[in-house]
């Protein structure tokens, strides 16, 4: 009698193992952090993933895969993205083995948003905001129109196979005047992010977590999104600055639906790009950013994995000049892996997107 796989849980691999050697000789202190897509169950329909085996799509298994993989991780913060289910199944799930959360569902009639759980023994939420991409809809414009007519489409995951489908052609169709900035910038994305104490020792750090919008043919309205993430996060830190006397450190993350030295990523870790006419946005106060797998064995060969799609989306940023850095990073299948072949979501991967994770060491 066969047995359904289980799901791997991937482990965090010293940085030095890579031949880096930034690595500190002191044991400073230490927290770990793992950015996941979990893919919403939303979005989980058999025509976008008829390479999945169809036990593997369904809820009651898929959903205690993904709990699973998140428990065995055990990082001290879990961002996920595609969050849905959070009241009725993710919350008292993952705060019953000690973490709580923080949470902001999609704008409109979207089920998933981000969300941030942390470990109750090693950070203590401080201050948090949320972040709706619909304030960039100019707002003198009629709200009326409204990309909820995109009937459930998610904000990332598996849409590069879809895109071959007439059927999301004709939800293209169905946006509305992309001409229109009040339908072109509506794309009801969100961030969420917040200041923690560390419990040992007293440090303070800021957590991002975000979901940029996925459609190649709106690259502009993905790195408008991605301004004004680092232009609230700016200010953001600057709140947290001057309200705690003290300058925290920063990670962002989540799924940016950009590949590495797309527009949006040369943004994100360089503060520029090739970037058209844009929404204004304040650019005072930007906060560097890198990768913490760049900095250590370089980006993954891939985070999202279909047979329409391969590529690297998700990415782990933070501030060099915080006082932390990358010590150890979780590793990701090779592309010849036997557990990815024939495309994820499967029994070994529940979601169609890998979690990434590092392990940063305050260095103050």
């Amino acid at each position: 009698m066969s047995t359904t796989p289980a799901p791997l849980s991937p482990k965090f691999v010293p940085a030095e193992k890579s031949g880096i050697t930034s690595v500190s000789k002191s044991d400073g202190f230490k927290f770990s952090l793992v950015s996941y897509n979990i893919l919403a169950q939303a979005y989980v329909k058999g025509d976008l993933f008829p390479h999945s085996p169809g036990p593997c799509l369904k809820w009651k298994a898929r959903s205690q895969a993904i709990l699973t993989v998140l428990k065995s991780l055990g990082a001290d913060f879990l961002c996920l993205q595609e969050l849905d289910e959070y009241d009725s199944f993710y919350k008292r799930n993952i705060e019953s083995v000690g973490y709580s959360s923080i949470y902001i569902k999609r704008s409109g009639q979207k089920r998933d948003g981000c969300g941030i759980f942390y470990k109750q023994d090693s950070a203590e939420l401080v201050i948090e905001e949320k972040i709706e991409y619909n304030d960039l809809v100019p707002s003198n414009q009629d709200d009326t129109s409204s990309e909820d007519k995109e009937e459930n489409l998610p904000a990332g995951g598996n849409k590069k196979l879809a895109s071959k489908d007439a059927g999301l052609k004709n939800k293209r169709a169905n946006r509305g005047d992309l001409n229109d900035p009040c339908v072109r910038f509506k794309r009801d994305c969100v961030g969420i992010m917040a200041a923690f104490r560390l419990k040992d020792p007293s440090h303070l750090i800021i957590v991002a977590n975000t979901h940029i919008y996925w459609d190649p043919e709106l690259a502009d309205v993905k790195l408008a999104q991605a301004r004004y993430l680092l232009s609230r996060l700016a200010q953001f830190k600057l709140l947290v600055s001057d309200k705690f006397d003290c300058s925290p450190s920063v990670v962002v993350t989540g799924d940016f639906n950009s590949l590495p030295g797309s527009q949006v990523y040369q943004y994100l870790v360089s503060g520029s790009s090739e970037a058209g006419a844009l929404p204004e946005i304040s650019d005072d106060l930007p906060i560097p950013l890198c990768s913490a797998y760049a900095s250590t064995r370089g980006e993954p060969h891939f985070t999202n994995y279909t047979p329409g799609f391969t590529g690297t989306l998700d990415y782990i940023l933070f501030s060099p000049s915080g006082g932390i850095k990358p010590v150890s990073y979780l590793e990701l299948p090779e592309p010849e892996a036997s557990d990815v072949q024939g495309g994820l979501p499967n029994y070994y991967h529940p979601s169609d997107h890998l979690p990434i994770g590092a392990e940063f060491e305050i260095i103050q």
